[in-house]
């Protein structure tokens, strides 16, 4: 990772810190990740294990999303706990091609990571659409992950106090 991404983290994290509420957590979140990696879209789907869902109440462009733990690649994300890239989503079977139907957008490509608690239990996925200049790469997934370990501890904070 650049001694700029990690600059540019460290400051996030002081704009974080002063957030109670999740929303404007999420908000804060989503988009420093879609700077970070320069992708045009960033939702971020918290685990509820008591219905088996991935629910996104921050999805750029859509409202709320709700999936199956199962479901897509955020849900592969989650049962696998690593990242996932995916530059060719309409050739993935997992791709989940009804929600871009539904929106209008066109998804090109997906990174998502796996956000992990204090106790290394998924908490949340990362996901990011459309990378702005070409295809997501190993370097974006290094960024993202050090980025969900970051923020995980704030996440976790005000989910608790929710």
């Amino acid at each position: 990772m650049s001694t700029t991404a990690f600059t540019q983290i460290a400051e996030f994290g002081k704009r974080l810190m002063g957030e109670n509420e999740i929303e404007k957590c999420l908000e804060l979140i989503s988009e420093e990740a879609k700077v970070l990696v320069e992708a045009e879209r960033c939702s971020i789907f918290m685990v509820d294990a008591d219905s088996n869902m991935l629910w996104s109440k921050l999805s750029d462009g859509l409202g709320r999303i709700a999936i199956g733990l199962d479901s897509g690649i955020a849900g592969d994300t989650y049962k696998k706990q690593e990242p996932q890239i995916v530059n060719k989503p309409y050739q993935d079977e997992r791709f989940m091609s009804k929600i871009d139907a539904k929106s209008g957008f066109v998804t090109r490509n997906i990174l998502t990571i796996p956000i992990f608690s204090s106790k290394r239990e998924i908490i949340g996925v990362i996901q990011l659409l459309n990378k702005g200049n070409g295809d997501f790469d190993e370097a974006d997934v290094e960024t993202l992950t050090f980025f969900a370990n970051f923020i995980s501890g704030t996440l976790e904070l005000a989910m608790l106090k929710q």
